[in-house]
């Protein structure tokens, strides 16, 4: 077998010259670099890839000799599915974005949201994407896609309109509503389980400029000021949406962070926003009207590359009274500066797609709720564990209050059967039935959890 592997990965390197990194080469430590930190056995190989052909090429060569298989794009993800211990095909090369004349833009398999917006701002458009820039479009969007523009225009799988997918057997085909319809509803919150998605169509929306930026507020005031944005949101409008967070700031002391953004009629941005800065004491504001590529940068400062991340999720009904107590009570426990709280609403638009549309199964207005743990690898798993607990330890905290399940894109390997389950509710089961449908050999295995037959009873 490892004379059957070396030969193909040299068979890869002589059909995609320069483009197959190995450990060793040059490039290695860059094509494996990701933004968590990973940990355990590394790639036997990474394929840069270019076009469909050559996903298509490694896909095939990979199971001639039993290699297991990933895909990298953005390399966002904190759990590094996009690396496994095989080989995996990177299209984070493949970046072009196009935007035709009636709206939609034609994105390839590696773009992130930053060159997205970049192509659709000049033309006043926008696209749905999650709240950092940094982040792949394509694994947003296959697992959800939370966003400040979710109240208006939905999750970013809502505005999916086509994908071209290399499969497991090797074939590039193109899904939409009227063609591979399983397929097409299956992408749409199944992430990366069913292929390769080399690029896909986006609807864009009519959006010259959002109003939006970071308010912070000292943490002495955190439950004054989140429960008074719990307060706006009960009454805001699906235009306005905010995503508020406790986290570490500049001296490692916990501080309140409010992003709020309002994507409705620019004349009525500032009004609209008005109340959060009576919340409390705004210490820092970068609240502006801007093009909405500019207000995905808004993170960008406090996005840290190659240290270890550890995520817990859970989803709320709101933010109310006892999630504000359970994120202060959490922020007052931490064990270093690298814990966070933070959470991504979800109502408007989002809430009026029918549950079977797609395979994202919580349909109904509720906040999403993201606990970051994240720290430098030691020599031993020692801050591992410390963090890991915390971030356990605050997950449980709030599982008192919380909907079944969590989101998908979110939700760690360790995850058990019957949580994964709840995570797709009741569409959990056409889910199952659709995997052996395109990926019988379970292929696309190093992708966000899916559910599994045997915990269906207890997820009913």
């Amino acid at each position: 077998m490892t004379d059957l592997v070396g030969s193909t990965l040299d068979r890869l390197a002589a059909r995609l010259p320069g483009r197959v990194s190995t450990p060793g080469d040059d490039g290695y430590a860059a094509a494996t670099a990701i933004w968590s930190k990973p940990v355990g056995r590394m790639p036997r190989a990474v394929v840069h890839c270019r076009t469909a052909d050559d996903a298509a090429l490694v896909v095939r060569a990979a199971r001639a000799c039993d290699l297991p298989l990933s895909v990298r794009g953005g390399g966002h993800d904190w759990a590094g599915r996009g690396l496994c211990d095989g080989v995996v095909i990177d299209v984070s090369g493949m970046r072009s974005v196009a935007v035709s004349a009636d709206g939609i833009a034609q994105v390839s398999g590696g773009a992130r949201a930053a060159a997205v917006a970049a192509a659709t701002d000049p033309r006043g458009l926008a696209p749905v994407t999650g709240s950092v820039a940094a982040v792949g479009m394509a694994g947003l969007t296959l697992g959800g896609g939370y966003g400040p523009l979710i109240g208006r225009f939905g999750l970013a799988l809502d505005n999916l309109e086509a994908a071209e997918v290399v499969l497991a057997d090797g074939r590039a085909i193109v899904t939409k509503r009227d063609s591979e319809e399983e397929l097409f509803w299956a992408l749409r919150g199944g992430g990366g389980n069913f292929g390769i998605v080399t690029a896909m169509c986006l609807k864009l929306h009519r959006l010259p400029s959002v109003r939006s930026g970071m308010l912070i507020y000292p943490f002495a005031e955190a439950k004054a000021v989140l429960e008074g944005c719990a307060e706006i949101a009960r009454s805001a409008p699906q235009e306005l949406t905010s995503q508020v967070g406790l986290a570490g700031g500049p001296d490692g002391a916990p501080m309140v962070m409010v992003v709020p953004t309002w994507c409705g009629a620019p004349e009525e941005g500032e009004a609209r926003l008005a109340a959060f800065f009576q919340l409390g004491t705004v210490l820092m504001s970068t609240v502006e009207t801007t093009p909405y590529g500019t207000a995905l940068t808004v993170f960008d400062k406090f996005l840290v590359y190659g240290q270890r991340y550890l995520i817990e999720t859970c989803w709320l009904p709101a933010l109310d009274s006892r999630g504000v107590d359970a994120f202060i009570g959490a922020m007052e426990t931490v064990v270093s500066p690298g814990c966070a709280v933070f959470t991504h609403e979800f109502k408007g638009a989002a809430s009026r797609v029918p549950e079977e549309a797609t395979v994202f199964g919580l349909r109904r207005d509720h906040v999403l709720v993201e606990i970051i743990a994240w720290f430098a690898d030691g020599p031993d798993n020692a801050e591992e564990e410390r963090h890991r607990r915390w971030a356990r330890a605050t997950r449980e905290a709030i599982d008192a209050i919380a909907l079944p399940g969590g989101y998908p894109n979110l939700l760690g390997g360790d995850e058990g059967p019957d949580r994964v389950a709840r995570s797709y509710g009741r569409n959990a089961g056409r889910l199952i039935r659709a995997k052996p449908r395109y990926d019988p050999d379970n292929v696309f295995r190093s992708a966000i959890p899916l559910p599994v037959a045997s915990a269906m009873a207890g997820a009913s």
